[in-house]
C-alpha cells in the first residue's frame, strides 16, 4: 500500500503566523513556491497561505501586507492527512476540497505537502487526470 509519506513533499518551510504577508511573498519568492504552510509559535499547523490569497484577501481589499499577518488569513481548521494514511485517502481530501496542496501531519508536526506535482509523479496518469480534473472543476 502507498502511503502519503511515501509521495509527499519532505521537510515543508514554513511561514509564522505571526509573521507579515511581505515576509509571506519574501519567503515564496525565494523558495519559488505558490503556497506556504502558516506554523504557530507551538509548530502545529494554522492553515495554507497561497500568493493568491496575499493578493485577493489582503490587496485588493486595501490592505497592507506590511502590517497584515499570515495568520490572520489562515480560515477554520486545515485539511490535513496522515502520514502513514493511504494515498488514496489523499487524493479523495484533494478532490472533495478542492486543494491544490495537502499538508501532511506525524502526530501533531507538518511532515510534509503533497501537491499535483507530487501526485503526477508518482501515480497512474489516470489517476493524476481524475485528480487534476476534479480539483479544478
Amino acid at each position: 500500500m502507498t502511503v502519503a509519506r511515501d509521495i509527499m513533499t519532505t521537510a515543508p518551510r514554513c511561514v509564522g503566523e505571526n509573521d507579515t504577508l511581505v515576509d509571506a511573498a519574501r519567503l515564496m519568492a525565494s523558495l519559488d513556491v505558490g503556497a506556504l504552510p502558516i506554523c504557530g509559535d507551538d509548530k502545529r499547523l494554522k492553515g495554507m497561505l497561497t500568493d493568491r490569497d496575499i493578493v485577493v484577501k489582503c490587496l485588493a481589499d486595501g490592505g497592507d501586507p506590511a502590517t497584515t499577518t499570515a495568520g490572520s488569513l489562515a480560515e477554520g481548521k486545515p485539511v490535513t492527512i496522515g502520514a502513514d494514511d493511504d494515498v488514496n485517502e489523499a487524493l479523495q481530501l484533494m478532490k472533495q476540497h478542492q486543494i491544490r496542496r495537502l499538508p501532511v501531519i506525524d502526530g501533531h508536526d507538518l511532515v510534509g505537502i503533497i501537491s499535483q506535482a507530487d501526485v503526477a509523479l508518482a501515480l497512474a496518469p489516470a489517476d493524476t487526470g481524475e485528480t487534476v480534473a476534479e480539483i479544478s472543476e
